[in-house]
């Protein structure tokens, strides 16, 4: 159990991340009486449904009316013990989760590679183990490793599995805030239309996303240079082919009509020889400039996950005018996290008041 050196990543030969969440009990395992437990872990969205990505926005809504509050906190979760453990930088996710488990009272634990065991060569595994110990009741884990948060669900039995973002896996409750947002201003997702252009090949951002958008009924158009396109995210966990996802790389055609936008930053740290072309190259086809943004609808919603390149991908009129996003991206962050762990730790039983 303690053979894995690597102090973040799972064991050679583990099955891949989906694989993993196919074979564990993601949503708990059936009681005596036959009636299914609550979720115990948040790996991605491909195995939420419609209808638990709904209620689980709806609880969102209302944890965001705390967000107003002049004291912004509740007793849902006192007793409750949540550790975050971030093996890779972090503002928004790492602070947002933290202020979601205090504002409802829990009791939140931040610890960082740096200055843990994991220095010393202790295995991931076995740093969990330890933690769960302590009698922790839900992990918070971002890793540079895809599939890092699968391979704890599959070997943790007392203390549940958040996803924080995995490589360039998933980052679920980035994609919940986002599906939050475009809901606020564009409604039902039935039948919209949203754009996410950028380095998709690297980012665990627009995988969830795209899975959280399919539930909800919308279509997605992928942009962005052929060579960081991949073709992957076509097909759904299970390998079927998902049929309103296209590629387009042409990004004037792209985002004509589109009710959303969603860029992505380009990850030059995880950029290999050939994959991009020169910045002001992208810049020239790829950046959503005031002209490309006049061809979406009226009003359509422009949205990115940060940290931004500025003047990069967005072009900084856009970045800061009336129809971004970007702010209320990080506002519902906070309401999104609240509500899931929320979910988790109590199953939506107990009342959220003051």
């Amino acid at each position: 159990m303690g053979s894995v050196r690597n102090p973040t990543s799972p064991p050679d030969g583990s099955p891949s991340p989906r694989a993993e969440a196919r074979a564990s009990p993601l949503k708990g395992e059936e009681g005596s009486d036959g009636a299914a437990h609550r979720r115990r872990h948040v790996l991605d969205l491909d195995d939420f449904s419609r209808e638990e990505i709904t209620a689980l926005l709806d609880s969102a809504d209302a944890m965001r009316e705390l967000l107003s509050r002049s004291i912004k906190k509740a007793p849902s979760l006192r007793g409750k013990v949540v550790l975050t453990l971030f093996l890779e930088p972090s503002t928004r996710t790492r602070v947002s989760f933290e202020q979601a488990g205090k504002m409802l009272s829990a009791d939140v634990i931040n610890i960082s590679g740096s200055g843990s065991s994991a220095e010393k060569g202790e295995s991931l595994l076995n740093t969990a183990l330890t933690l769960q110990a302590m009698h922790a009741d839900v992990i918070v884990i971002r890793s540079p490793h895809s599939g890092a948060p699968y391979f704890l669900a599959r070997n943790l039995q007392r203390m549940g599995v958040v996803n924080a973002g995995d490589g360039r896996h998933a980052h679920p409750t980035q994609a919940l805030l986002d599906l939050m947002t475009m809901r606020h201003h564009i409604g039902g997702l039935e039948g919209k239309r949203v754009v996410i252009v950028g380095d998709v090949l690297h980012s665990r951002v627009a995988r969830s996303d795209v899975f959280g958008l399919q539930a909800l009924g919308a279509s997605v158009v992928l942009c962005g240079p052929p060579t960081l396109i991949p073709l992957d995210l076509l097909r759904g966990g299970e390998g079927e082919s998902l049929p309103d996802v296209s590629v387009e790389h042409d990004l004037d055609r792209a985002i004509d009509d589109a009710d959303a936008v969603i860029a992505l930053r380009i990850q030059q740290e995880r950029q290999g020889a050939g994959m991009l072309p020169s910045m002001r190259e992208y810049t020239r086809r790829w950046q959503v400039t005031e002209a490309r943004y006049r061809r979406a609808k009226p009003g359509a919603l422009l949205m990115h996950p940060g940290p931004m390149n500025e003047g990069v991908e967005i072009a900084s009129s856009l970045a800061h005018g009336p129809g971004s996003q970007i702010e209320e991206q990080v506002t519902n962050g906070v309401a999104v996290r609240m509500a899931l762990l929320y979910q988790l730790l109590t199953g939506g039983q107990e009342e959220v008041s003051e």
